[in-house]
């Protein structure tokens, strides 16, 4: 009972931090859904001049969308063995190189997808599967580099399940709910900034907290955010009576 009223009292302000902290994108719902562009994710550095120009230039070279989707999961698998097999800092520099190529490509698929007209029938499917296959990537490496292969595992089903709930959601006739607080963009900030912090701790107390820590974070985070959109959920359903 406690942790339920701790839990309620907290809810509004970590929704409204979130919200602050998620970009978005002219039009787009500030709370993490996209009415007007249901199974768009809303981003506001497609507004950005530097990505309109290389998704233009990505265009003209042929690349597909679906080729994009593919490349960031590679991008992740770079970053998930130089976690588990690379000694500091280069494990953390790599997979902190991975994890932005990874959210550089999910930036310029849907851009090319979408405003360069270069859909396809299963740009739905690209655009999910490596996303899912990259967290669990991810994830699981950080749960073993970090001792803890249990929280690893558990991070990437709670981060597969927070995608579960969105798209189940919109097949129930309902918006995308892209909301947080651990949405797949936060996901990434954590586990880029748990990198870098862990480096600084490498070189000054040669210690190894910060990953374990940053895994915890992540997998605490993911739970909370499958909670919040389910709440979301049932409300939603509960308006249609």
């Amino acid at each position: 009972m406690i942790c339920g009223r701790f839990a309620n009292r907290m809810l509004p302000w970590y929704e409204s931090a979130m919200r602050e902290a998620t970009p978005l994108s002219g039009g787009d719902d500030p709370d993490g859904v996209s009415p007007g562009g249901a199974n768009r994710r809303p981003i506001r550095l497609r507004d950005a001049r530097w990505a309109q120009v290389t998704a233009s230039f990505l265009a003209r070279l042929g690349v597909r969308p679906n080729q994009i989707s593919l490349a960031s999961m590679l991008a992740s698998a770079a970053g998930a063995v130089s976690l588990y097999f690379f000694p500091q800092p280069w494990k953390a520099l790599i997979c902190v190189c991975g994890v932005q190529l990874r959210l550089l490509c999910n930036l310029l698929d849907g851009m090319v997808a979408v405003e360069h007209l270069q859909q396809t029938p299963l740009g739905v499917l690209y655009n999910e599967l490596p996303d899912r296959v990259s967290d669990s990537m991810l994830f699981v490496a950080l749960g073993y580099v970090s001792g803890t292969p249990w929280l690893g595992w558990l991070g990437a089903l709670l981060a597969a399940l927070t995608a579960y709930i969105r798209v189940f959601g919109a097949a129930l006739g309902f918006a995308q709910d892209f909301r947080g607080p651990m949405a797949k963009q936060h996901r990434m900030a954590v586990l880029t900034a748990g990198c870098l912090v862990s480096i600084i701790e490498h070189f000054t107390v040669r210690t190894n907290h910060t990953l374990p820590i940053t895994c915890g974070v992540i997998a605490a985070g993911s739970l909370l955010t499958c909670w919040t959109r389910l709440r979301v959920l049932v409300l939603r359903l509960r308006g249609r009576d």
